[in-house]
């Protein structure tokens, strides 16, 4: 099965960017600090970092950072897979 390289690249990217989209909203609502705590805690984790107070700029950085990472590496990743999987 061929890959499309370029709509692998924006599904990995779309994917990527709604998680960290998520992540704001987390920190947005002022719930991030314990769920980060939690997912520490669960994996036997003492957690050393705190949540920053909101701020929309570096929010809207990272998830256009991410979107254009995870298209890059869905763009890879099918030019690897079409090289690489039998017709």
């Amino acid at each position: 099965m061929k890959l499309k390289e370029h709509e692998t690249g924006l599904a990995v990217g779309a994917m990527m960017a709604v998680v960290h989209t998520v992540w704001a909203a987390l920190v947005w609502l002022n719930v991030a600090q314990p769920f980060l705590d939690w997912i520490f805690t669960i994996h036997s984790l003492a957690n050393p970092n705190f949540v920053l107070p909101f701020n929309l700029a570096a929010s809207l950085t990272l998830v256009g950072t991410t979107f254009v990472i995870g298209y890059a590496f869905g763009l890879v990743f099918a030019n690897i897979w079409n090289r690489v999987a039998k017709k």
